[in-house]
């Protein structure tokens, strides 16, 4: 057993075909399936069923899966600590919490692990960076949740074991343009904002989704874009628009826009990783130093 030939492996896994498998490592089909019939030969079982739709792991093949990650994630570690070399932990993040949370934990990292250089990766969905996380592409992502358990805001949570820990609590706050018919009213409720126009993002945001589950039905959701948008539309008297307070504390501070007394619970910046992947050397370790 090769590591080229687990490199292979996990390709073949990832991109569902040999051909397509061998675009990605630059090599020729028929290579790919000759490291993947070695791979197979040297462990005495078939991992992959081969259909007319590609290739498709056996019961072995998905015991291989977690094994082959593992194997891998050990050689680079040995690489770098025998070449006297960082370790490196590749984080993902949605683009706006890289820009204004990311910062932050690298300081807190760098204080307490500073035997450990970070490469940051933004992405533009969540699902996207956790297939990233899955696949051992990324060691740990970084998300918005909410509640004891991951997916709690209400996104699905895939079947591969996560676990977590929550790094940073993330107040959000119900925000209108200054002349707005709700300001200066005290505890307001749900029942408060039926008909209301509220400004939000794609169904899958987490600000969107907190939004749901805090105002229900009651309100008319006016789907306009990213948070820079819903700040700029309800400065204009647009519509109400739920954030997160960092990106309006400025608005806030000129008084551009106003805060509703509307209680708000706070999101979790949370910190999520493979569960089987704990074993690596002080990964759980480098993972909590992050936490605060």
């Amino acid at each position: 057993m090769e590591l080229r030939q687990l490199r292979t492996f996990e390709a073949v896994v990832r991109h569902g075909t040999v051909t397509e498998a061998a675009n990605a490592l630059d090599l020729a089909p028929s290579t790919v399936s000759e490291q993947i019939r070695l791979l197979e030969a040297s462990l005495g079982v078939a991992l992959f069923d081969r259909t007319s739709k590609g290739m498709r792991l056996t019961g072995a093949g998905e015991r291989m899966r977690g094994w082959a990650r593992r194997l891998l994630d050990q050689a680079e570690q040995a690489r770098l600590e025998v070449a006297g070399r960082l370790r490196v932990l590749r984080l993902g993040a949605l683009e706006t919490i890289v820009a204004t949370r990311v910062p932050r934990i690298l300081a807190r990292l760098a204080e307490r692990r500073p035997d450990v250089g970070v490469e940051v990766l933004a992405a533009t969905s969540r699902d996207e960076l956790l297939a990233d996380v899955i696949a051992g592409r990324l060691e740990a992502v970084l998300l918005l949740d909410a509640g004891d358990a991951l997916g709690g805001l209400g996104f699905p949570v895939p079947a591969t074991p996560l676990t977590f820990v929550d790094v940073d609590p993330v107040p959000l706050v119900l925000v209108a343009a200054p002349g707005h018919r709700l300001r200066g009213r005290l505890s307001l409720g749900a029942e408060d904002l039926v008909h209301e126009r509220l400004l939000v993002n794609v169904p899958g945001c987490s600000f969107r989704m907190a939004a749901d589950r805090l105002l229900g039905p009651g309100p008319v959701q006016v789907q306009v874009g990213g948070v820079a948008v819903m700040r700029a539309w309800a400065e204009q008297g647009v519509g109400v628009s739920l954030l997160p307070e960092f990106a309006v504390s400025a608005a806030l501070g000129s008084g551009a826009l106003v805060r509703l007394d509307f209680a708000v619970p706070d999101l979790s910046m949370r910190l999520v990783w493979r569960a089987d992947r704990e074993d690596l050397p002080g990964l759980r370790e480098v993972l909590y130093a992050a936490s605060a």
